[in-house]
């Protein structure tokens, strides 16, 4: 459906630009831009990853299962809320509101005043509700941006990167709260209340990587593929890539229009449906839901058991509250290093290369081996030989981060259509959230049926069968190294239209009803300037 008039683009005009300039990014050789992309999305990973791991190592003496909770379920609907946001707004504009979000309830957890009128507990527990808000914002968004700026060489490497930062984040944690007790050790033992000074300035300052961040958040470009897929504009994507390929930055007041504009199928729910309902979209959903879902109730669930291990290398709680918060702090670091960085970066390194797939299967398969030893030899391998529980439990840790921890946070950033990609990225991460609160706060409780620490091993079973669930599942995904994210996506481009005599090109006429072609044709009428192609 066509027609003649000789101003209109031809379609190999507008494919040919198209196919450029996502071939530009797609194949692009690593550089400053590539590097300043990651940075971007790392440093605030940092800051709320520090923040989180310092109160879940009760360095903040106050902090119990209900200020966890809080952060968990605010986390979940950050995820789900900014997810489609970024679908629905584009990821440039969400990008720094939820570090934003981050910054100020860190600064307002960190100075958390103690009165009569309101506990200061509850005071935290809402700074750190609306904290999860923008942690879990930064989950989709850390990494489309990422995915969709990478090349399709590197892409893996790169959104692995961003993620293992965790890693140093959590080691960075140990660091500053070793540090500050250390400073603050005369003042502590002369008076333990003095313990407020500390956690409020661990916390304090995991503001400065974030506050860093937000810079270069603000700076970053509309990502190319949101451009072409969404906003529909050809011209203005490849000028951009273009640009900040060889320039390493991004400069808006370079940016240009186009005259012409590709338009597909609009997100609204109705189509939600019917993509999604199609099986072999729809089972690629559910396998990156399911799976997350399933690795986040072993992983949080295992790090149940943070307090045997630092117990068995002699990292115990003690009367003394320094003591005991720096021994904390160093056994954390010791576990850190054991098996947490090792791992990740054994993903960066290796997930380009073995594929996203194979990694988080052998992850899944060796988790559940592991998890099953430890289950039914769990009180014969305490009482007997504490060395052996160390290895076994250095290499869950190890398998989780080069295995499932990482890759079900890299696939669904591949897998999905442009107009859902960041909202599938939050439902899947929204399930793994999910899996983490069912996980810390049910199976916290089954732990102690017959006696404190009685049903340990029965624990490990659990995790054990949902490792294998996360690994039949993981069947569902297919493997995305080497693949271009519009060959994952499973989709064609759909029409082009002439902005100034509204002739319409359409790639593939059985995509678009007509319906859908009219509504394209009224947008263009409605919107000459194109202010609200998003």
């Amino acid at each position: 459906m066509s027609t003649s008039n000789p101003k209109s683009p031809s379609r190999e005009d507008l494919d040919d630009t198209r196919r450029a300039a996502l071939e530009e990014i797609d194949n692009a050789k690593f550089g400053w831009f590539h590097i300043r992309a990651c940075l971007v999305a790392v440093s605030a990973i940092l800051g709320y990853t520090y923040f989180s791991s310092i109160n879940a190592n009760e360095v903040p003496t106050d902090i119990d299962s209900g200020l966890k909770s809080s952060a968990a379920i605010g986390t979940m609907f950050g995820q789900l809320i900014f997810g489609w946001m970024a679908d629905r707004f584009g990821r440039k504009k969400m990008y720094g509101i939820e570090l934003m979000i981050i910054i100020v309830t860190t600064i307002g957890s960190a100075l958390s005043p103690k009165n009569l009128a309101i506990d200061m507990y509850t005071i935290i527990i809402i700074w750190r509700l609306i904290l999860g808000l923008g942690i879990g914002g930064d989950y989709p968004l850390s990494a489309i941006i990422t995915s969709e700026f990478a090349s399709k060489k590197r892409r893996g490497a790169m959104m692995a990167a961003v993620f293992a930062m965790q890693g140093f984040g959590i080691l960075f944690a140990g660091v500053v709260s070793l540090v500050t007790l250390l400073a603050f050790r005369p003042l502590i033992l002369s008076n333990s209340q003095n313990l407020d000074y500390v956690w409020r300035i661990i916390i304090g300052i995991g503001i400065i990587p974030a506050t860093i961040a937000l810079y270069f958040r603000l700076t970053i470009p509309e990502t190319p593929r949101f451009t072409i897929d969404v906003q529909g504009n050809v011209d203005k994507a490849a000028h951009n890539i273009k640009f900040a390929l060889e320039q390493g930055k991004y400069i808006e007041k370079y940016e240009i229009e186009s005259e012409y504009r590709i338009v597909i199928q609009k997100a609204t729910w109705k189509d939600f449906i019917h993509h999604f309902g199609q099986w072999e979209n729809g089972k690629v959903l559910l396998g990156t839901s399911v799976t997350w879902f399933a690795h986040d109730v072993a992983y949080y669930g295992i790090g149940l058991n943070n307090a045997i291990i630092l117990e068995a290398i002699c990292y115990v709680k003690t009367e003394d509250a320094y003591q005991s918060l720096f021994n904390i702090s160093v056994g954390n670091i010791v576990i850190t290093l054991m098996g947490t960085i090792p791992g990740y970066w054994f993903t960066v390194f290796l997930v380009d290369s073995l594929g996203r797939k194979y990694i988080q299967l052998q992850g899944f398969a060796l988790l559940t081996i592991i998890f099953i030893i430890i289950g039914f030899g769990y009180k014969e391998i305490i009482t007997k030989s504490i060395p052996l529980f160390i290895i076994l439990y250095s290499l869950s840790q190890f398998f989780q981060n080069f295995g499932p921890n990482a890759t079900t946070f890299i696939v669904p950033g591949e897998v999905f259509p442009t107009r859902y990609r960041s909202t599938c990225h939050g439902i899947s991460a929204a399930s793994g959230k999910l899996g983490a609160i069912i996980s810390q706060f049910v199976f916290l409780k089954l732990k102690d049926i017959g006696g404190k620490n009685q049903s340990v091993n029965h624990l490990f079973k659990f995790f054990g069968f949902f490792t294998f669930i996360g690994f039949l599942f993981t069947l569902l995904i297919p493997e995305t190294k080497g693949l271009t994210l519009e060959e994952l996506s499973n989709e064609k481009k759909i029409i082009h239209i002439d902005k100034d005599t509204k002739d319409i090109i359409i790639d593939d006429p059985t995509i678009l009803s007509s319906r859908s072609i009219r509504k394209s044709r009224a947008w263009y009428e409605e919107d000459d300037d194109f202010s609200d192609a998003s």
